[in-house]
């Protein structure tokens, strides 16, 4: 057989490297080298296909695929600070309740458990309130008491001989007052404690039946 022209033969070579998977052979070798082909989405939503990436998409969400087209590989996008934080609290969220969950099914035996605790808890804040009111009721009238001194002198009294307020008294109005707008603040967030409380309770009742219909389901 004689020599092909080199034309022929270029152009041989040329279908032979179409024909390799990978698209290329190595001369002298028997080695195959593949070439991977990447696939993105651009923000219209088109997919693209290419054996680059460009650097606009390279932090989003993008597969390899092998010289058949097939995905071998996923890449997923590049998460902000923002997302990961989120990711972590979520997955804190999720252990927080498996906990809870185990909590309410190994010390609750039924809902009339929880219920009884709910009113205890209840009755030693409903008694915290009633001691905080008889304590902002005395201040009110020591406030009131302290009130009726300062009217005896300046800058309260009107009469020519009146007095400087003494400083001991002027503190004790000071300190009254700072000391009954505590306790107000204080009687305010033990009503909205109550609120939580019997909100928080009602939810683990909820909870309970959930888990504990779920149970029996299982068993069945």
């Amino acid at each position: 057989m004689s020599w092909l022209e080199p034309r022929v033969a270029l152009g041989l070579l040329a279908v032979l490297i179409g024909l390799v998977p990978g698209g290329a052979v190595a001369a002298g070798s028997s080695t195959t080298k593949t070439t991977e082909t990447y696939k993105w989405v651009d923000e219209q939503g088109v997919i693209h296909y290419g054996d680059r990436v460009p650097p606009q998409y390279s932090k989003q969400d993008r597969s390899v695929l092998n010289s058949q087209g097939v995905e071998v590989r996923h890449l997923d996008a590049q998460r902000t600070p923002e997302q990961i934080a989120a990711d972590e609290r979520a997955r804190e969220e999720v252990i927080r309740q498996k906990q809870h969950d185990s909590f309410l099914m190994t010390t609750y035996t039924s809902v009339k458990d929880i219920e009884a605790l709910r009113d205890v808890r209840l009755d030693q804040l409903r008694g915290q309130k009633v001691a905080a009111e008889q304590y902002v009721e005395s201040l009110h009238s020591r406030l009131s008491s302290l009130q009726s001194r300062a009217m005896s002198f300046k800058p309260y009294s009107a009469r020519p001989e009146a007095r400087r307020m003494p400083d001991d008294l002027a503190e004790d109005l000071v300190r009254t007052m700072n000391e009954l707008r505590a306790q107000t603040n204080a009687l305010t967030q033990k009503g909205e404690e109550e609120t939580n409380l019997r909100a928080q309770f009602q939810a683990d009742i909820e909870r309970y039946r959930e888990l504990h219909t779920a149970q029996v389901q299982a068993q069945r």
